[in-house]
């Protein structure tokens, strides 16, 4: 969810087999361009939904029965043979293969017009997502789109040179980086070549690279942090099982995303609307030089729900509702859908005619949702370990550990080896990251003070090793990122006696109102040196919670900004239950599921400006009757 001037976020980047992408994707991808381009955006698909392929297992109960012969005497007393080990997948079998003989030969032949030979690669690794997806969108009671695919596609990382000092220096990480797509039939002669020809292409650009960073180091000044590129880790051997082939009852889940469309034709006002479910299953293939072997299933379900609206005023307004699962049979049943739906529906009618606010500098409360957002976007991407080295880089906490940045209530970790809080799924779950590392949690923050960084494979100066914390989306170079952030609290209150904090904190410091922010949809972080260290955060829903009584106001319009450090010690306390965020945050390593927990908080000073505001006049005649289907101007 980091969107800086110097990392732009990719959009649209849908990994289908459509040139187009259904219209659900494109309409998702105007939707975002129009929120601003930022954390949580939902049109960033991360899973490569997934196919996988059945190993055979070479024992059964009838195998072992037949082997189960009687044995000469002499054996009697031996021990008995443990059964042959499982075979890996044959595309493991060709990774392994392919990386083998890539590390013996490359290096060995002489450079184009010269007699000495290249280098030789001191890491080589190939990384394989698996998977296969189901996309179904609908419109207003009519299905717009419903693909299924399989993709498998590879990354190549090639590595000259040191870890000291390698091809990847400065501003050169993604010279390891080759990335192509594999054949989706377990032909080992086949994935075998396809991963030669992208073996070859990745040690020539990683070639390039290295030159181009020894070329450089004579003639610049002495680095800031000279950490090494690359860290020494133990290898992880967990060839887990391929994930189950996908299973969705399509006909069905169409007739059901046909009826939630179809409640958006009683609401006029509602201008565009679609209903998405995508469920995946993808299994990620790890192996390395260093002996990494590393198989990872994992399974998504996601209903998104989208409308949008235009104010009289040229405001374009939208709402979004995501439900998340492991498997489509655990999303919420028909009749809790339709009841969200419309209570959605209903509320951005609502925000269509309420007032703009002003901009305002006071208390506010942040719910549960706004205030894990806020936590992601304001301090988890400044505690990324690439963050605190390199010559653009803010560096906001980097001389701040063990100091306090919070207050000493409030504690933060981010733990991915966690499936579920509270019983609901977390998005940024995983067993190993995306360098064959074993997730494991992290205390980043006890009690207000900063201990430590997440942490690739990318060393830093106070830091030389990894925390399982290094993550890409397919086609980027790993860095530290993400997963399950958690936010607990020390000092909580209820629900009520937390709004009487807000309205007393707003009287003390003679405000009318203070702000309520129920819903979240996005935001960004800026943390490179040449741009203001700020944050911003889009709200959906904020209310004025008025001093002296009166009901609560619904308003449009509304940004959070400012600074990171005057933000975070401006909270005075939390309540008493955690909330979640599940979305899909892009950096510049791409876009990867996460999930950030917190409780709500009370502010006791927050920064709001308004939205920019389109000119686009809303619809000049009102949409057809959902019930008037004759045609009109015919025989």
């Amino acid at each position: 969810m980091d969107q800086s001037p110097t990392v732009p976020m990719r959009h649209g980047d849908w990994m289908t087999l459509t040139v187009d992408g259904p219209p659900f994707i494109n309409s998702l991808h105007s939707l975002s361009t129009q929120v601003q381009r930022g954390v949580f955006i939902l049109n960033k698909q991360h899973w490569l939904a997934t196919s996988i392929f059945l190993g055979l297992s070479l024992t059964s109960p009838f195998a072992t029965h037949l082997s189960a012969a009687p044995r000469p005497a002499a054996d009697a007393e031996a021990e008995p043979k443990l059964p042959r080990p499982t075979p890996p997948p044959v595309l493991v079998q060709a990774m392994q293969a392919e990386l083998k003989r890539a590390m013996s030969e490359l290096g060995n032949q002489p450079a184009s017009g010269s007699d000495n030979a290249t280098p030789k690669p001191y890491f080589l690794s190939y990384a394989v997502s698996d998977a296969s997806n189901i996309d179904i969108s609908a419109q207003y009671g009519a299905i717009t789109a419903s693909n299924q695919f399989h993709r498998r596609v590879a990354d190549v990382q090639v590595r000259l040179g040191t870890p000291a000092q390698d091809n990847t220096h400065g501003d050169h990480r993604n010279s390891a980086l080759t990335t192509m797509a594999l054949p989706l039939t377990d032909d080992r002669a086949a994935l075998a070549r396809s991963l030669w020809f992208a073996t070859d292409r990745g040690y020539a650009r990683a070639l390039d690279g290295y030159l181009k960073v020894k070329t450089e180091q004579q003639v610049r000044a002495k680095e800031e942090d000279a950490s090494a590129d690359f860290s020494a880790e133990q290898p992880a051997q967990k060839l887990l099982p391929a994930a189950d082939a996908l299973k969705v009852d399509k006909a069905a889940w169409e007739q059901r995303l046909r009826e939630l469309s179809g409640l958006f034709k009683q609401y006029p006002d509602i201008y565009y609307n679609t209903v998405g479910l995508q469920a995946s299953t993808e299994t990620d293939y790890f192996v390395s030089s260093e002996g990494q072997e590393v198989s990872t299933p994992n399974h998504v379900a996601r209903l998104i729900v989208v409308a949008r609206t235009r104010a009289a005023d040229g405001m374009d307004l939208f709402r979004v509702e995501t439900f998340e699962a492991d498997a489509t049979g655990n999303l919420p049943d028909q009749k809790a859908l339709i009841a969200k739906t419309n209570a959605m529906a209903k509320n951005l009618v609502d925000l269509r005619n309420a007032p703009i606010t002003e901009p305002f500098d006071g208390p506010a409360i942040l719910s549960g949702r706004a205030s894990a957002v806020f936590f992601h976007e304001v301090l988890g991407h400044r505690l990324e370990g690439q963050r605190q080295r390199g010559d653009e880089e803010g560096q906001t906490f980097t001389k701040l550990l063990g100091k306090p940045i919070l207050p000493d209530f409030l504690s933060v970790s981010d733990d991915p080896t966690l499936e579920k809080f509270e019983g609901r799924p977390l998005s940024g779950h995983y067993s190993f990251d995306d360098e064959g590392q074993p997730a494991r949690r992290v205390d980043l923050i006890k009690n207000g003070v900063l201990e430590t960084f997440l942490m690739s494979r990318q060393p830093i100066a106070s830091f030389s090793n990894s925390n399982g914390h290094g993550r890409a989306e397919t086609g980027h170079m790993p860095t530290g990122r993400q997963g399950n952030l958690i936010v607990t609290s020390t000092k909580s209150v209820s629900d009520a006696e937390l709004r009487k904090m807000l309205i007393a904190e707003a009287k003390k410091q003679n405000k009318p109102y203070g702000l309520y922010f129920e819903d979240i949809s996005s935001g960004f972080a800026v943390t490179t040196r040449r741009s203001p260290q700020a944050f911003q955060v889009i709200p959906l829903v904020v209310y004025r919670v008025y001093v002296d009584g009166r009901p609560d106001e619904l308003v449009r319009g509304v940004s959070i900004v400012g600074t990171p450090q005057a933000a975070l010690n401006r909270i005075v306390a939390t309540n008493d239950k955690q909330d979640i965020f599940n979305g899909i945050c892009g950096a510049e390593s791409g876009s990867i599921p996460v999930s950030a927990v917190a409780p709500a908080m009370l502010v006791s000073e927050i920064e709001t400006q308004r939205q920019s505001q389109g000119t686009t006049r809303p619809p000049l005649i009102p949409p057809p009757s959902p019930d008037d289907n004759t045609p009109k101007g015919g025989n």
